[in-house]
């Protein structure tokens, strides 16, 4: 599709040919990352990959999230039915990690102290304890994160933004790598607490798990019945908490041009004058656009995607791969589009059409 820049009050047309785009620029690898750690990261997400699929059938989409997660140091929010392989995937991404991982069951009672812990009053001793809840794991998956009440989910801001919590005025960090994984079920919303924008902001992407197609579903039925679900990882198949952490410094130092930077400022601006860039049909269902986190969650994704792709920089195709991950939970539109059943994906594509691609 050609994409084009639309300009509500376009300049009168001159006589000499309109300037073009400044090309996206691709940095020497040596003034980044050199062939040597291109490879060692390419090596390193293959056996990540690899390992995912070795107990997960198919689920492209939510092993590349995951992946791109765990590369960033992002959370994600998944939603879907129930049995499709959600917890299966994280439990294995943590294992693939060489991480710890905790499960936490939301449910409408769950407190706060549940998830981030508690002082317990020591009779004998005479002092309060510091209990440390399960949210100090490498990965956290937080299941049906809808169900617990608006205060319990507060409790998780603070550990999902600043990677800490504290208890007793004592301030306690969070392992690295630090990862939530929640989920939602889109079906059953009686006794569910609908998300604060400000919490799901925190999360770096949410993806929409669908139904296996027939043929992985067969095969899902081979791995049950052969028991390769339920046997563990190999040692050979794990990574090391010190190889993520050294991928993860490789990320952050792939470069981004200037020209991507102005793509996805344009982009992020665009959701919050959608009137200067797209048709008033689809404009008049934005609430709300974009904040600054989501640009640096646009430019965050791409770094990644990149580096799984083997390059040392950043192209449009690497911001446009998973826009809808990124954006589709910060576009908030209004009641008007639920009632029309308009989703936040067709503003998305309505924007990203508008906008010149360098």
């Amino acid at each position: 599709m050609n994409e084009e820049n639309l300009n509500p009050n376009p300049a009168p047309a001159a006589p000499a040919a309109p300037a073009q785009p400044a090309p996206v620029q691709q940095p020497s690898n040596g003034a980044n990352l050199n062939d040597n750690e291109l490879r060692e990261a390419n090596e390193a997400i293959t056996k990540l990959v690899n390992s995912y699929h070795k107990k997960v059938v198919g689920q492209e989409e939510l092993c590349l999230a995951l992946t791109v997660a765990l590369l960033t140091g992002g959370h994600v929010l998944l939603e879907s039915v129930p049995g499709l392989a959600k917890t299966l995937s994280a439990k294995t991404l943590a294992a693939a990690a060489g991480g710890t991982f905790s499960r936490i069951q939301c449910t409408p009672d769950l407190l706060p102290s549940d998830i981030i812990g508690t002082q317990i009053y020591n009779v004998n001793k005479g002092t309060f304890e510091t209990k440390i809840g399960p949210v100090h794991s490498n990965f956290v998956l937080l299941d049906e994160i809808n169900r617990s009440s608006a205060k319990t989910q507060s409790a998780m801001l603070e550990a999902m933004q600043e990677h800490q919590v504290s208890l007793g005025g004592v301030t306690y960090k969070m392992p690295e790598p630090f990862i939530v994984l929640a989920t939602q079920n889109p079906i059953e919303q009686e006794g569910t607490y609908e998300l604060p924008e400000a919490q799901l902001d925190r999360f770096l992407l949410k993806i929409v798990v669908d139904y296996p197609s027939r043929a992985e579903e067969l095969q899902v039925l081979d791995y049950v019945l052969s028991g390769a679900t339920s046997s563990d990882l190999a040692d050979s198949d794990k990574l090391s908490l010190d190889t993520i952490a050294k991928i993860q410094g490789y990320v952050r130092r792939v470069a981004v041009d200037d020209a991507i930077k102005n793509y996805i400022i344009n982009i992020v601006a665009a959701t919050r004058d959608p009137r200067e860039i797209i048709d008033e049909s689809l404009a008049r269902y934005i609430e709300y656009g974009v904040s600054p986190r989501g640009a640096i969650a646009l430019v965050q994704v791409a770094q990644a995607l990149a580096l799984i792709n083997g390059r040392a920089y950043v192209t449009p195709d690497d911001v446009k791969q998973m826009r809808y991950a990124v954006l589709r939970h910060r576009v908030i539109l209004n009641f008007e589009a639920a009632a029309d059943n308009v989703h936040s994906e067709a503003i998305i594509d309505a924007i990203f059409t508008k906008i010149q691609t360098p």
